[in-house]
């Protein structure tokens, strides 16, 4: 009852201004810390609309957007789903 398929989907890519980020930590009050494609390691603010319609867990691939004025912080645009996250691996988008 498996609806892959083994067909590639069409998935949602980062922005100029976004990054792929893996959530490392859970550090409460709607903050994580991810670390992102580009080295660095931020605290990621989930945003009030997702706070309680999408689950984020530690191990999740999410895009960031880093804060312009501080490049330490970011928010986080989405979360990508298990078999999501496998067909960007596959892929070579991330690690």
């Amino acid at each position: 009852m498996s609806e892959d398929g083994g067909g590639r989907r069409n998935l949602r890519m980062p922005d100029e201004d976004e990054v792929f980020a893996e959530v490392t930590s859970m550090l409460g009050a709607n903050r994580v810390k991810v670390r992102c494609a580009d080295g660095e390691e931020r605290t990621a603010r989930i945003p009030g609309r997702m706070q309680k319609r999408i689950w984020i867990r530690e191990g999740d691939v999410v895009l960031v957007e880093p804060w312009d004025w501080q490049d330490e912080k970011a928010d986080v645009a989405w979360r990508y789903e298990k078999s999501e996250a496998d067909q960007l691996r596959e892929e070579g988008h991330i690690q």
